[in-house]
């Protein structure tokens, strides 16, 4: 796994005005273009960030686990050599989760004082993890595994997300990938910023992590009062009695939110252990702590589950 260490003294610089402890992950590799603009968005809004990847990119990964071995060949995007050690500055063949343990259990109490982290964000991943797409996604799987262990946690995923090397950010800054990665690490910053907005009750219920997923990227779509945020289940279930929103007590799917046209982002709560959607009770608990994203409603699920 690796740790982006140049950073990590400019993060130390910052401490006197940062506001909350971010370890961040993904499972497309340490040197893509989406999680150095997530570095850099939460750093600019005063956060402590930690990075916390795999070398490479391990989408599909799921939950699984490798053990961390010595590098048999560069980085991707040659950003680190063959024989790089297993742990620490340098990089390690293992796979999201692992990230997430290395991240959580070693790095955060090193350079935060000893503390654990505020929040883990996995992402943004390149490309929609929805439905039940969600069971085979690292990046998911990383939320997780940080959930499990008791810290707050959420996978973010961007449909316009483009699997390019970090230096396409300076080199070509006007590209569809590097517009991409800066917007929707824009938006991750905003809904980590509303989450950890309240310092009373805890930020998600414990074992439980949010999943959300941004649709392409179109013209409009640019800036967080752009976006139309729709509290959302995993998989849609006309049966299911929801927490009450939006005039019912039936949550649209999340594909159902990334199939409408428009600038939209569905939010979910994720039970970590099983990866399937939670009972209202729950989500009624996330959806408390979510009033600064203004959330909208679809039209064709606004009055199911209410009678009318």
């Amino acid at each position: 796994m690796l740790q982006f260490k140049f950073p990590l003294v400019l993060c130390l610089m910052v401490s006197a005005i940062r506001a909350r402890d971010i370890v961040v992950m993904n499972d497309d590799g340490w040197a893509v273009a989406s999680i150095r603009a997530q570095y850099a968005a939460l750093t600019e809004s005063g956060h402590s960030v930690v990075l916390s990847c795999s070398e490479k990119n391990e989408s599909g990964t799921a939950s699984s686990s490798a053990p961390p071995t010595p590098l048999t060949e560069p980085c991707e995007y040659d950003t680190c050599p063959t024989g790089s050690p297993a742990e620490g500055f340098n990089a390690s063949d293992c796979r999201p989760l692992d990230a997430a343990r290395y991240g959580i259990q070693t790095l955060a109490p090193r350079f935060f004082d000893g503390y654990p982290p505020d929040f883990i964000i996995s992402g943004p991943n390149i490309g929609d993890n929805t439905g039940m797409g969600i069971l085979s996604s690292g990046t998911v799987g990383a939320a997780c595994e940080a959930a499990k262990e008791g810290i707050p946690a959420g996978a973010f995923s961007g449909e316009s997300c483009s699997q390019v090397s970090y230096t396409t950010l300076a080199s070509s800054p006007n590209a569809s990938a590097s517009i991409a990665a800066r917007v929707y690490s824009a938006l991750t910053t905003h809904v980590v910023g509303v989450l950890l907005a309240d310092s009373g009750a805890p930020v998600l219920p414990r074992g439980m992590a949010l999943n959300v997923s941004y649709s392409a990227l179109i013209d409009g779509c640019a800036a967080v009062a752009d976006i139309r945020w729709v509290f959302s289940r995993i998989v849609q279930n006309a049966s299911a009695v929801d927490v009450e929103t939006c005039g019912g007590t039936v949550l649209p799917g999340e594909t159902e939110v990334f199939d409408t046209a428009g600038c939209y982002a569905s939010v979910s709560v994720i039970n970590a252990t099983s990866k399937t959607d939670v009972d209202a009770v729950a989500q009624g608990a996330v959806l408390g702590r979510l009033g600064g994203l203004r959330l909208s409603c679809l039209a064709d699920f606004a009055l199911r589950g209410s009678g009318a």
